[in-house]
């Protein structure tokens, strides 16, 4: 067992523009980040429902980094986050190709579950793909958000807010999905 003052795994919640937001790490990496909540309290107890989170609060470099990056994604600048390390232990081989496929997705670039599926090895598994996407538990890092129904459409977003916090994400990166805006109405007459 390691000496408490080598232990580099924790959380941390952070205050953003878009609302309360959480990270937790492991020695190898980003194990959990929850998308934007209106408490920090919400946000507190979503992260330590899940195994493996610590509450030590020591932040090695790259998690200091990290964090900065979040909040410059959330006041809408442009982050790369594929440099991020992510501890995905115990994910199986096909989320494994799911998430890695996303992760090559960059700032305001979309793509269909299907299409992700057959970037990942698996064509013709988008339902499948849009599942693993679904028990990412670490969206922004791995941005499924970018992950767009056939045709365009939203689809669906497990995170809180649903579909809106998708739209909304996308925007921000400058991203419009869904039906064009209407033409301006005529009188008829």
């Amino acid at each position: 067992m390691k000496p408490t003052s080598e232990i580099t795994a924790g959380h941390a919640v952070l205050e953003t523009v878009i609302g309360f937001m959480g990270i937790a790490w492991s020695e190898k990496g980003l194990i959990r980040l929850c998308l934007p909540e209106r408490s920090r309290e919400a946000v507190e107890r979503r992260l330590l429902r899940h195994p493996g989170v610590s509450a030590s609060t020591d932040q090695p470099s790259w998690v200091v980094d990290l964090i900065a990056s979040i909040k410059a994604y959330a006041a809408g600048q442009d982050v790369d986050f594929s440099g991020v390390p992510v501890d995905l232990d115990g994910v199986d081989d096909f989320r494994l190709a799911i998430y890695d496929a996303a992760r090559k997705l960059g700032f305001g670039e979309t793509t269909t579950y299907g299409e992700l599926a057959k970037r990942a090895g698996h064509a013709g598994l988008p339902r499948e793909t849009g599942a693993a996407l679904g028990a990412n538990p670490v969206p922004l890092v791995i941005p499924c958000h970018r992950i767009l129904a056939a045709g365009g459409k939203i689809g669906g977003f497990s995170a809180p807010g649903g579909s809106a916090t998708k739209e909304k994400m996308l925007a921000m990166e400058g991203v419009r999905v869904g039906p064009p805006p209407a033409a301006q109405a005529s009188f008829g007459f």
